[in-house]
């Protein structure tokens, strides 16, 4: 009950920054128009550390990309501050992941997508290809850039997005898009070998809560998580529990912390199995919501993809 007031309260409040914001952007817009001619560069404003990487991919030196959310930040519970607002109203193209996964921005991103582009990557994903949530009915797994093959969807929607807003530099965003798509293929390829490299028995890839679906599906690896596709769902010790006899039924060797997610859930599993007789060890850090640092090969969507796969084949195999 007072999770909702909480939240319509903010809605409320933001809502009003929005307005505020916008009227006077408008006013500046206008002046700056008037006075410099057309930008040289959109400003393109993102949720998630993948979708600018995407977007920079794609868009190359023609745009200038601000991610919200950077390393270790978790989209289900991140909630739009006052300098966010500022970004967001200054942006020409807004690009969000969709599905859900930003949820406290909900409203902020509906009422902002009356005066601008805001563009959901997921949206011309066909829902047969989408993951559905059981017990949620019309729900799918937001977590879409786990599988390689179809994060080029949101490559494609990214690229139609910009060629249409700037139709000048269409034919560019178009080969771009087209040889990131390449080097996607080629990544996508590679985790498959690297994941058959795993013992089927010991093919079970368990983490604190369950982002990792999609790469399971696509991969041919089992996937447990101790919460459910949000970091909203609280687990109980009925849950520590029926995971701790999942893994020592299995033998599991290794289980995974994120690095957007508290350690605190694996670490009740792991003492579980140690207290049950079974020595599991943490096998690592994976990237699930968030990629690594900027300026490292963990803060680019390829790089963070094989990261994690490394992570995973070293403790696992």
């Amino acid at each position: 009950m007072n999770y909702k007031k909480k939240d319509a309260s903010f809605s409320l409040i933001t809502l009003i920054q929005l307005v505020l914001i916008g009227s006077l952007f408008g006013l500046t817009g206008c002046a700056k128009k008037e006075s410099t001619g057309a930008k040289e560069k959109l400003v393109i404003v993102t949720t998630t550390g993948m979708i600018k990487d995407a977007i920079q991919q794609v868009a190359g030196e023609h745009a200038e990309v601000i991610a919200l959310m950077g390393p270790g930040v978790d989209p289900h519970l991140y909630k739009a501050t006052q300098g966010d607002l500022e970004k967001l109203t200054n942006a020409d193209i807004v690009f969000y992941n969709g599905l859900h996964l930003e949820g406290k921005m909900g409203d902020v991103l509906e009422k902002l997508g009356h005066s601008k582009a805001v563009v959901a990557v997921a949206k011309d994903i066909p829902d047969s290809l989408l993951r559905a949530v059981p017990g949620f009915g019309g729900t799918h797994d937001p977590h879409i850039w786990f599988d390689v093959k179809l994060w080029e969807n949101a490559v494609r929607t990214i690229s139609n997005t910009l060629q249409q807003q700037d139709p000048a530099h269409a034919n560019l965003y178009a080969s771009n898009a087209d040889r990131f798509a390449t080097q996607l293929d080629s990544l996508h390829e590679a985790v498959k070998q690297r994941i058959a490299e795993i013992p089927e028995q010991q093919r079970v890839l368990i983490t604190a809560h369950d982002a990792f679906g999609y790469f399971g599906d696509a991969y041919h690896i089992h996937v447990r998580g101790l919460q459910g596709i949000s970091t909203v769902a609280e687990f109980g010790v009925r849950d520590v529990t029926d995971l701790v006899n999942f893994i020592i039924e299995r033998k599991i060797k290794a289980i995974f912390v994120e690095t957007s997610v508290s350690q605190k859930s694996i670490e009740a599993v792991a003492e579980g199995c140690k207290q049950k007789g079974w020595e599991i060890k943490i096998g690592g850090s994976l990237f699930s919501d968030a990629m690594g640092a900027e300026g490292t090969p963990e803060g680019t969507y390829t790089g963070m993809v094989s990261a994690n796969v490394k992570t995973i084949v070293d403790a696992l195999k």
